[in-house]
């Protein structure tokens, strides 16, 4: 029988910040800010995997001009 894999539907703060590589600090401000899109799950905030996705891709096609 073949092992099922469940994704997840919601990442909280602190697993987006490891995904991104960024502190937990830097990450709350981004979603406070309004830089990653969440919502609010009774009192804590929820990110849908494609929300971090936007977020990647418009700092990476920001960065397009960038020689290095």
């Amino acid at each position: 029988m073949a092992a099922v894999v469940i994704q997840r539907k919601w990442h909280t703060t602190a697993e987006v910040a490891e995904m991104l590589g960024f502190g937990l600090s830097k990450t709350k401000m981004l979603v406070l800010t309004g830089e990653i899109r969440s919502v609010k799950v009774g009192r804590n905030r929820r990110i849908l995997p494609v929300w971090v996705d936007e977020y990647v891709e418009r700092i990476a096609t920001g960065a397009e001009g960038w020689a290095a």
